[in-house]
């Protein structure tokens, strides 16, 4: 039923034609933890040099880890601690070229070097964080940012 995808365009058409399965992907499905878990699954197929991709659901003052790709993960990261801590506590997107120059850093995967986090905010609360980790450092630009912002747009219709 399901296969990997070859994506042939520009880094903007591969990401638009992402965001257009995400949507087609969680269509009618109501659950939070299998729509979690399918982003997570399709974000992590499409994106390379990547090696933890997944989400952190807020719960009081801090996140939870909830449905990922990768190596176990730290459990929990108190609001304003790390860069996911960070993006809740600023409410915005951090896109970091290098975790271990980021003040607070926690090192879940000693392996990764940089990492892009976009809060999932609903209404005025933050809800959760989609958390993105590489083992190169700079992996993620500008383009990344604005196209996983609406990647992360898409999901919170599903959610």
């Amino acid at each position: 039923m399901f296969e990997t995808i070859q994506y042939n365009g520009s880094k903007e058409e591969n990401y638009e034609l992402l965001i257009k399965q995400l949507d087609s992907l969680l269509e009618g499905e109501t659950d939070l933890t299998a729509n979690l878990a399918n982003a997570s699954s399709l974000l992590n197929q499409f994106l390379d040099q990547v090696n933890w991709v997944g989400f952190y659901l807020m719960k009081k003052s801090e996140v939870i880890l909830g449905p990922f790709q990768g190596l176990p993960a730290c459990v929990r990261i108190p609001d304003g601690k790390g860069v996911c801590g960070t993006a809740t506590a600023e409410k915005q997107t951090m896109l970091v070229d290098d975790v271990h120059q980021f003040p607070g850093h926690i090192a879940c995967d000693a392996q990764s070097q940089s990492e892009i986090v976009v809060p999932i905010i609903m209404g005025e609360q933050v809800f959760g964080v989609l958390d993105i980790d590489s083992p190169i450092k700079s992996r993620f630009d500008d383009t990344d940012q604005k196209y996983l912002e609406e990647f992360v747009e898409t999901l919170k219709k599903h959610i």
